[in-house]
């Protein structure tokens, strides 16, 4: 990540740019620096990106869950002092952002999800038990894009780091349970908050299905596909998801 981390009380996070706040949520195994391209680009045309380092290892196990986490960016939204931010979210990043838009709607302006989890996702789990098998491990992060390339050595030995870390094995075990028991197919019809869904054709995690239902039970919702791409559409085709997310923004007036 070529931008500086922003120490302040609690938080760490970056803040690029000026104008409405896009604050950006990360996924369970997905840095900061996935979302370079987002930032580069929003940052750089009208809007302010803000993305905060979620505190998904560093909460007590109890407080290791989704309905928390989500409490957490109020909190941080509230020492910002932004009004109606503009949420984006992938994977577990996602969940965080509908489930604070359920808690507190009157925050949030609009809601991006992309590969989100909150209805199913095919976690990771059955491949921990040969965690300490890098190959096992690189295979497992291919698979989250169309095109392994994208899963570089870097990203790689990221994820082999993370399951071979026994606290954070032990939380990331817990977050996926806690997707699973906060699943949000209840709640969605009433949600009422403008949400653009970005989803890759090819996603395996979160598949095709999983984006057409969100749409479907999401009363104002937009779907919008990129072909030959996987579960993180912002990092295997940046130039595309920046095209479509800004024409729907601008399309909402936002």
């Amino acid at each position: 990540m070529t931008h500086n981390l922003k120490k302040e009380g609690n938080y760490s996070y970056i803040e690029i740019g000026e104008g409405t706040p896009i604050i950006i949520l990360h996924g369970l195994m997905g840095g900061l620096s996935n979302f370079d391209a987002v930032t580069k680009f929003f940052g750089s045309n009208g809007y302010k990106i803000v993305i905060p380092e979620l505190p998904i290892y560093t909460m007590s196990l109890l407080k290791t869950n989704v309905k928390s986490f989500a409490k957490y960016l109020y909190e941080f939204i509230e020492f910002k002092g932004f009004d109606n931010v503009i949420l984006l979210g992938n994977s577990l990043g996602g969940h965080i952002g509908l489930y604070h838009t359920k808690l507190y709607h009157e925050k949030v302006k609009a809601l991006v999800i992309t590969g989100s989890s909150g209805l199913y996702e095919s976690a990771m789990g059955g491949g921990y038990t040969k965690r300490s098998d890098y190959e096992v491990i690189k295979k497992k992060a291919q698979e989250v894009f169309y095109d392994p390339a994208v899963a570089t050595k870097e990203i790689v030995d990221d994820v082999y780091a993370t399951v071979n870390d026994r606290n954070k094995l032990i939380k990331t075990l817990a977050i996926a349970k806690s997707a699973i028991r906060h699943n949000m197919a209840k709640d969605l019809p009433k949600m009422h908050t403008p949400t653009c869904i970005i989803w890759g054709r090819n996603d395996t995690v979160t598949p095709p299905n999983v984006a057409e239902e969100f749409h479907e039970l999401l009363p104002d919702s937009d779907l919008f596909w990129i072909d030959k791409c996987g579960h993180a559409a912002m990092m295997e085709h940046p130039d595309e998801f920046n095209r479509l997310l800004f024409e729907w923004l601008t399309e909402r007036g936002f």
